[in-house]
């Protein structure tokens, strides 16, 4: 927080430069000597102030980056043995659907909360009618600040600060149990990106079914997955079974879906403070060409005066 505080002063101090173009720099340099050389330093060293902070952002989401993309790759193998027996069928019509938004609670990460909300919307349109409703499920303040604004009414939960403490798989579970607990469902369907590399993430949907629509759809001859290649034994019923799977395939998925969004948001966080260092190096530059030319005009009207002085004096 102390650094984005800084980066705002900083801005704030920088905030004429930005709001003039180049070009009417440009129009001073050519026709007039009345830009001060103090103003230029001050804009140089508000930009020298900035690229510091982007750098020092980068390095830290660096260092995030590397601890979390080794848990992310391995939750990966909770939720697959899940897809295989039950299936991800997002295309199955249900009446109650739940949408699961991940976001991160901080911004300067490029577009990537930006996209899990757009695709929210998509899905929540896509199962609109008459007999359907899609009802929200938020984690993260940035999907929360963008949602509220026209989806208040259809909001059932918000996690905020999910983040500030080391993710584990125990501390997501609570989490799950408590939306099961907590949310009607026919259909879940969580919203995250899937981490592909520090410069790319994918926009990934996750569809996790109530243990009554696997059982509906297994007896309508749908193929789910390879459960009804198992023979059940002992003395639990199909129902009680499907139901502890459900339970702990969204477990696995809302594991796997917060360690992916996390690892997307600091390589996205790295690649936005990377554009950024690179943007204040080149104007920077710019403005070091400006001092220079703004000094060496002012040089060369005062010999100019002086020359000129000295032959009025000797004619």
């Amino acid at each position: 927080m102390s650094a984005i505080s800084a980066m705002r002063r900083e801005g704030k101090r920088f905030a004429p430069l930005i709001l003039r173009s180049s070009p009417s720099l440009d129009q001073n340099l050519i026709g007039a000597r009345s830009i001060s050389t103090q103003i230029v330093r001050n804009r140089m060293k508000s930009v020298k102030n900035i690229q510091k902070i982007t750098k020092a952002m980068k390095m830290v989401a660096a260092s995030k980056l590397r601890a979390i993309q080794t848990r992310a790759e391995n939750s990966r193998g909770l939720w697959q043995p899940f897809t295989a027996l039950l299936g991800d069928t997002p295309s199955v019509a249900v009446k109650k659907n739940v949408v699961v938004t991940i976001s991160s609670d901080k911004g300067l990460c490029g577009g990537i909360n930006s996209t899990s909300v757009k695709i929210s919307r998509v899905l929540s349109k896509l199962n609109s009618g008459p007999d359907k409703e899609t009802r929200y499920v938020i984690l993260g303040e940035k999907a929360k600040a963008q949602l509220t604004r026209d989806s208040k009414k259809d909001i059932e939960i918000i996690i905020t600060e999910l983040q500030k403490n080391p993710l584990n798989y125990t501390q997501v579970s609570v989490l799950a149990d408590d939306i099961l607990k907590n949310v009607e469902y026919d259909a879940l369907r969580i919203v995250f990106n899937k981490f592909q590399s520090v410069v790319s993430f994918l926009p990934t949907v996750s569809t996790v079914l109530s243990p009554e629509v696997v059982e509906r759809e297994a007896e309508a001859g749908g193929k789910l997955g390879e459960l009804d290649s198992y023979e059940i034994e002992g003395g639990d019923t199909k129902s009680e079974i499907l139901q502890n799977l459900a339970e702990f395939q969204f477990s696995c998925v809302m594991f796997n879906a917060v360690m992916e969004n996390a690892c997307s948001e600091q390589g996205a966080r790295m690649s936005a403070m990377d554009s950024s260092s690179r943007n204040a190096g080149d104007m920077l530059d710019r403005l070091t060409l400006t001092y220079n030319r703004t000094r060496q005009a002012s040089i060369t009207t005062e010999l100019i005066e002086i020359i000129s002085g000295a032959s009025a004096l000797t004619g």
